[in-house]
């Protein structure tokens, strides 16, 4: 399989532009005392904004170029891992997001399921998403199928559906082209 972030790792944060995540920081209401766990973070292009808003944050991702890239950011703990099966014990993260990132897993639902158990009680899963029910995202999808990325987007029912089988609050919030659907445990 051809690694398609690995060969974008060095210049991703040249195209894709990060500022402060300031929808993602009340959206997840933070700051938190505990440990932030940033899955499919790879670069830790949005991690990096949050270094002072949890007491650590480790970035979950499959890429090792990638996660090269957000081993040269301060506060950042990389950690080679596939989302379905995360090498952390149980209720350890106080918040998990995961932006931009749950269209590119093999496993939806096992990374559902994954996410739910290393979540602390009290605590909340925030992903964020391209609403594919936007052309605009339809078109970017279009765009990942050609180049063989085998992402497969959900629109927020699905994505809230991964969750059903858990108690909690799930709530979702549209914001153009962006979902956000957020777990609470």
């Amino acid at each position: 399989m051809f690694d398609h972030f690995g060969l974008l790792a060095p210049i991703y944060e040249k195209f894709i532009k990060s500022s402060p995540p300031e929808k993602l920081i009340e959206i997840a209401r933070l700051p938190i005392s505990g440990p932030l766990l940033d899955v499919g973070g790879g670069t830790g292009r949005v991690s990096q904004f949050l270094v002072k808003e949890a007491s650590k944050i480790f970035i979950a991702d499959l890429s090792l170029k990638m996660l090269m890239e957000s081993h040269r950011k301060v506060g950042l703990i990389p950690v080679c891992s596939y989302s379905e099966r995360l090498p952390f014990p149980e209720n350890y993260f106080e918040r998990i997001i995961m932006i931009d990132a749950l269209h590119h897993v093999g496993d939806q639902k096992q990374t559902a399921k994954e996410l739910w158990r290393v979540l602390k009680p009290g605590g909340r899963i925030i992903i964020e998403e391209p609403n594919i029910q936007h052309w605009g995202v339809k078109l970017v999808a279009l765009g990942e199928k050609i180049a063989l990325m085998r992402s497969h987007f959900l629109d927020p029912a699905e994505i809230t559906d991964l969750f059903r089988s858990f108690p909690g609050e799930k709530q979702t919030h549209l914001e153009n082209i962006l979902s956000w659907v957020v777990i609470g445990k």
